[in-house]
Order: C-alpha cells, then structure tokens, then sequence
C-alpha cells in the first residue's frame, strides 16, 4: 500500500458541490448529522445533541481522508476514507435535507475521482447495512461489486469492493 496523498488537497468542485477539509463553521452541521434519527437509523443510532456539544470539537472532522460535502458554502454531507486491514474504506453520511436529489453520488463520484489519482494501487471497500438501500444502491451505481454479508450491530451488513 502506498503511503497517504498529501492532505489537504485543493478543494474539489462538481457542477453544485465543494468537498473541502472542515472548518469552524462546520460544527453545528455535524452536531446535526450525528444527532438526527434518520442519519442514525442505519449507523448505530444517532447520539444525543448535548453529548456531541461537549465531545465535537470546534472544528470537527480535521484528519486525512475527511471532506466536508458543502453546497453554497453550507455543509451537507461528509466523506471520508478510513485506513482499514485490506485498503481503505469509503464512509459517506448527509443531512436528510440532502437526500434524493443526486447529491450524495455527484459528491462520491468526485471524491472517488480524487482517491484514484491520490492512491491508485490501494484498494477500496465500503459497508453499510442492507436495509439502507439507497446506500446500498448508490454503491453499485458509484461500481462497488457487492460481496459477503455479515451480521453486525444487530442487522445485516454487505461488504463492497470497487
């Protein structure tokens, strides 16, 4: 595996969105992603808003492989690519306000763009839950393969491979 791509990189532009690093002006969008039920159905529940006030710090997500999604400077959704045993793994959340407008694969098609320049010889998986469809639909429209499904956190789970 090659070593990590300098980071941050520019930011990336699509005809709407920016993924970028996070900034301070981030923050109350997080709190709102990790505290909304929808967000948290599919990915372990979400968690209480005065328990992420205290632990979210004033600018979250600061790490390699992080984007903030950003429409009209706003943020919407995050991206990461997470160091796991076999690769790296694609993670994507959005806000609900975000959901079904093409968004969340017009920002994966990007990021992914990037990720084959920045570490063309690391492979790259994904999971997330069966019941969550659209992931699970937007991944093969993205050309993840679908592969092995697993129990875990109490709900099947399907392991993807691009």
């Amino acid at each position: 595996m090659t070593g990590p791509a300098a980071w941050p990189p520019a930011p990336i532009t699509t005809g709407r969105l920016v993924l970028r690093e996070s900034e301070a002006r981030d923050r109350e969008a997080f709190l709102d992603l990790f505290s909304s039920p929808e967000v948290g159905k599919y990915v372990g529940g979400a968690k209480p808003r005065y328990e992420l006030e205290r632990a979210v710090p004033d600018v979250p997500g600061r790490r390699h492989g992080f984007f903030v999604v950003a429409l009209d400077g706003a943020m919407i959704g995050m991206i990461t690519f997470d160091t796991t045993d076999d690769g790296r793994e694609l993670g994507f959340l959005f806000l609900p306000s975000a959901w079904g407008l093409g968004y969340a694969f017009e920002a994966c098609a990007a990021a992914l763009d990037w990720y084959a320049a920045a570490h063309p010889d690391v492979p790259l998986t994904s999971d997330t839950q069966v019941a969550n469809t659209a992931s699970m639909r937007l991944l093969a429209k993205l050309g993840f393969t679908e592969g092995a499904r697993y129990e875990a956190y109490g709900a099947e789970q399907c392991h993807w491979r691009q």
